[in-house]
């Protein structure tokens, strides 16, 4: 029996021959560099698309660049990461380069893995989302690879960052509910094990924002923190914490919204209406937040613009690595919606 040979790899070879050009035009083509007229251009894409011509990352590499971007997401299940990551897709969008992305799960060791895979692989940057790692893994991975790090308050001279102002957005959840006359506020927080990263993790900046402003309204007695995870289960486990309370609250803030989740879950399986007898509040507005049936009032941290900023960050230091590190602070917005009302007399 005789069997068909593997198709062989079309290369830039072929392409140059089948458009009537040289390779170096075909080169300056796929390196969008100058030096080949529009219809030359047209041409070469011509027969690249004739053809079905990729390029070869790994020749590419070799030669010092691969023309990827990894990105390390702690966890798919959180739909905001997904709007961060809609957002650094767009902003690399017409530059050649394609997004890879890996899972940290919010675990130090997966989260090592992950990154040093997509250096080993020899990706030209990394954006690091919400990452666990210690400041020291974080400056090692950006001595070796230009970094961006989103969602860490920390700040390095070596990696650029993209942050919320998480402690401001924590503010204006408080002043919110306030603002419809709550007193006992509850916050669902994340609970962290590393007291080294502490200070850096967002979910701790948003806890200080709201021991600060409930202190700022007068309302210290009233500070009630429940530490679960930032995710859907967290939030159930947390609502069903704050219920078993002498007095429980009649507002929780829950931290993310998918925390918000796992919050209104729990509030409807024991029988409570939001927000006529608990206010609920989340961060991050995701899409699911502004789903009519649900309609939670959140703290909009703009996803899409962090991840649109990180692409622009990390282009300018793959340009150059030498330039002083940036860290950009983004001001967050209340969108009040149905889930907070004022509450029971």
């Amino acid at each position: 029996m005789i069997r068909d040979a593997p198709a062989r790899r079309v290369t830039i070879v072929d392409v140059a021959r089948h458009a009537h050009v040289s390779t170096t035009t075909v080169s300056k083509v796929l390196r969008n560099a100058a030096g080949a007229s529009p219809a030359m251009r047209a041409r070469v894409q011509r027969a690249i698309a004739e053809l079905g011509y990729r390029p070869y990352t790994g020749a590419r590499g070799m030669r010092g660049r691969t023309f990827t971007i990894g990105v390390m997401l702690p966890d798919i299940r959180n739909p905001f990461f997904a709007d961060v990551l809609d957002g650094l897709t767009g902003g690399l969008r017409d530059t050649g380069y394609q997004v890879l992305h890996g899972t940290g799960r919010n675990g130090e060791h997966i989260e090592a893995r992950v990154t040093e895979a997509m250096v080993d692989r020899g990706m030209d940057g990394l954006i690091l989302v919400a990452p666990i790692s210690s400041g020291a893994h974080l400056e090692r991975i950006a001595r070796t690879v230009p970094t961006v790090v989103v969602g860490r308050h920390g700040r390095s001279t070596i990696y650029d960052t993209v942050a919320d102002d998480d402690h401001a957005g924590a503010h204006l959840v408080v002043a919110h509910l306030v603002g419809l006359g709550h007193r006992r506020i509850a916050l669902i927080d994340h609970h962290e094990t590393n007291p080294v990263r502490l200070a850096e993790m967002p979910n701790a900046v948003r806890a200080a924002g709201y021991r600060d402003a409930m202190r700022t309204h007068g309302l210290a007695d009233e500070i009630d923190v429940v530490s679960t995870t930032y995710t859907h289960d967290g939030g159930y486990l947390g609502t069903r914490q704050l219920l078993t309370r002498p007095a429980p609250p009649t507002a929780v803030f829950t931290g993310a919204d998918i925390v918000a989740m796992g919050a209104l879950q729990a509030l409807a399986e024991a029988g409570l209406s939001v927000p006529a007898d608990i206010s609920i509040a989340g961060y991050d507005n995701t899409a699911i937040a502004a789903f009519g049936p649900i309609s939670l009032t959140s703290v909009d941290q703009a996803g899409q613009q962090i991840g649109a900023n990180a692409a622009r960050l990390l282009l300018d230091r793959i340009a150059d690595r030498h330039t002083p590190a940036s860290h950009l602070k983004l001001t967050p917005r209340l969108v009040a919606r149905r889930t907070t009302a004022p509450p029971r007399l």
